[in-house]
């Protein structure tokens, strides 16, 4: 399949991990202890990535986002930020070839456009709790009710200043 053919789903799933991965920065709601989305941080990747800063940021909130749902979710089940490897793999494409340029120029940079944006993906009826919360089974992940599902999680977490793990299991 080529890059521009990618499924809506991974284009959806892409949106919603730059939304919450911004806004899980320290910067944001401090989540992780991040500032890879501050413009700042520029200054110091570009010299190093020149070509692929916007990857390194990616990826370094991914990463930083990765490890603080891996604490609290049991192993084998994923989450918005530990995906099959598969998945992973398109994603990381979907960045790397600039196919998600568009996805990215699109994600807010202020805390409060970033929660219009991930309230607007999110379903209206849904609530959801606090800690580890399971959203339904990996084998669903290119329904689209899988990435409104995680991104009203998310919004309802930063709405109530809680923190949520919305997961898939295996």
């Amino acid at each position: 399949m080529n890059q521009t053919t990618k499924p809506k789903y991974l284009q959806e799933l892409l949106q919603v991990r730059l939304l919450v991965g911004f806004l899980g920065e320290r910067a944001q709601f401090g989540w992780w202890p991040t500032a890879f989305y501050e413009a700042s941080s520029r200054v110091f990747l570009e010299p190093v990535f020149a070509k692929t800063s916007m990857l390194a940021q990616y990826h370094g909130v991914l990463e930083a986002a990765r490890r603080l749902h891996d604490e609290h979710l049991s192993v084998g089940s994923y989450h918005l930020f530990r995906l099959p490897e598969e998945i992973e793999q398109d994603l990381h494409a979907l960045v790397q070839n600039g196919v998600a340029g568009d996805i990215v120029s699109k994600v807010p940079r202020n805390k409060e456009d970033a929660l219009e944006v991930l309230k607007r993906l999110s379903p209206s009826s849904m609530k959801y709790s606090e800690g580890p919360t399971s959203i339904g089974r990996i084998q669903d992940i290119d329904s689209p009710s899988v990435p409104t599902a995680i991104a009203g999680a998310y919004f309802s977490a930063f709405s109530q200043a809680a923190k949520t793990y919305p997961y898939l299991v295996g």
